[in-house]
């Protein structure tokens, strides 16, 4: 075949493909659906022929070498105009790439197409999943299709990679830590807040390492974004046309959850995350937010429509912004606040504030409310457990220094040190540091 019969041959191959290669998860079943699907459109194809086909259905042009580079989080296609992309430390970008004209673009799309995973009723919204994890979303416009890619980083950010970028300190991690652990007997109920891209999901894709082995979570999303390899018994669901989020997380307190996580909350479903969260189901949330007062009025408010005696239910608020720093823009924790009851309005106990003119953040102070929770159900006084932080974050440190630094490898110390304290003190060296009576 020539190019343009190779073009057009390759064109009626991926168009028969669509919705097709989403169920197939190893890439000698796709290569297979290809080729099959290469033979009845053509039946005289040679080998060499679909040989090729097969090749270009994994190329997309331009887009391929942001694709792969770790430090692009997002491609923006915006038809033929132009190619952005936004990358952590340069925020926004235009590139020098574009795509030439609207059959390369529609033949882009074609090759996406393959993989949808949910579409309007229209047709014109698509949602895809490429085999690398990377997420797509295809709108048509009258200028041609709208192409943005969340890109998927087969190796999640750590706390600790989070804290080597700046993110926070090792005094808010190991709040983190003890908050996403409760001592075994309370993990605490939060919401991390932020505006778009300000790092929320990273953040608690991070939190994952300190999640207790024999805990059950049911993860719930718009669109998979959350590596969970850390987490042996994980249920991901994803929101459809024909389920929502509402629907999921009400499904969800059939499915005897330890804790129900929310990629984000934005609509009716906070009525039933708070329903599970007073029937002691414990439940972790993104939502879009400024700050801690402004999650909580977003909650009270449509569509939410949260009353405000069952907003306390939720033990602590974490934000994290985009600021900018010398010039760059960095991802900050801003804000930590407790909530501590009700009086006029819901009151909030602010623990950590990141000063935007100073550029530094306050000192972490001691958790009031949840602490007195843990003390509580433990049995600990609450001295006991300020030592326990302040132990995790030493562990944190140390951790760091022996370069025990990603998700995989911090969730496997936590998994010793839940085991027995003294021994997975004694590995690292910190068996000074002595252990809660446990």
């Amino acid at each position: 075949m020539n190019e343009n019969e190779l073009f057009n041959f390759e064109s009626a191959v991926y168009s028969s493909l669509s919705e097709k290669l989403s169920k197939f998860t190893e890439p000698e079943d796709r290569n297979a659906a290809i080729k099959t699907a290469a033979k009845s459109v053509n039946l005289a194809a040679t080998d060499e022929d679909i040989s090729r086909v097969i090749t270009d259905a994994y190329q997309f042009g331009p887009i391929d070498k942001y694709l792969n580079d770790p430090e692009v989080e997002d491609i923006m296609v915006n038809n033929t105009s132009n190619i952005f992309v936004y990358t952590s430390s340069g925020g926004q970008i235009k590139t020098a790439e574009k795509i030439a004209n609207r059959k390369e673009l529609n033949m882009l799309v074609k090759k996406l197409k393959m993989y949808v995973t949910n579409q309007s009723a229209s047709e014109k919204i698509l949602d895809i999943h490429l085999p690398n994890g990377s997420r797509v979303n295809i709108v048509d416009s009258p200028l041609g299709a709208n192409i943005t890619i969340r890109n998927f980083k087969a190796q999640a950010l750590s706390i600790i990679d989070l804290i080597n970028k700046g993110e926070m300190s090792y005094a808010i991690a190991s709040r983190l830590w003890l908050y996403v652990d409760g001592l075994k007997v309370r993990p605490a109920n939060l919401l991390i807040g932020g505006m778009p891209a300000a790092g929320k999901t990273t953040l608690l894709n991070a939190m994952f390492s300190f999640f207790r082995p024999e805990e059950r979570i049911v993860l719930i999303e718009e669109t998979y974004e959350l590596n969970t390899t850390t987490q042996d018994n994980c249920v991901r669901l994803e929101t459809s046309v024909d389920l929502n989020m509402q629907d999921l997380v009400k499904n969800s307190l059939r499915m005897r959850p330890d804790i129900i996580m929310i990629g984000e909350v934005r609509g009716e479903e906070a009525k039933d995350m708070m329903t599970a969260m007073n029937i002691g189901k414990i439940s972790i949330g993104t939502i879009h937010a400024s700050n801690a007062r402004d999650v909580v009025t977003r909650l009270q408010h449509t569509p939410m429509n949260i009353e405000k005696d069952i907003i306390p239910l939720i033990d602590a608020i974490i934000v994290i912004s985009q600021v900018e720093e010398n010039g760059k823009l960095a991802r900050k924790v801003t804000q930590i606040s407790e909530i501590s009851g009700i009086e006029t309005q819901v009151l909030l106990s602010d623990l950590y504030l990141y000063d935007y003119k100073t550029h530094k953040g306050s000192n972490i102070l001691p958790s009031v409310t949840y602490r007195d929770l843990l003390s509580k159900l433990t049995g600990y006084p609450p001295s006991e457990i300020i030592i326990e932080e302040q132990r995790r974050a030493k562990i944190l440190e140390k951790l760091n220094q022996l370069g025990i630094n990603d998700l995989t490898g911090i969730n496997q110390f936590c998994r010793e040190y839940y085991n027995n304290q003294a021994s997975a003190l004694e590995k690292i060296g910190l068996k000074e540091l002595g252990t809660l009576p446990w």
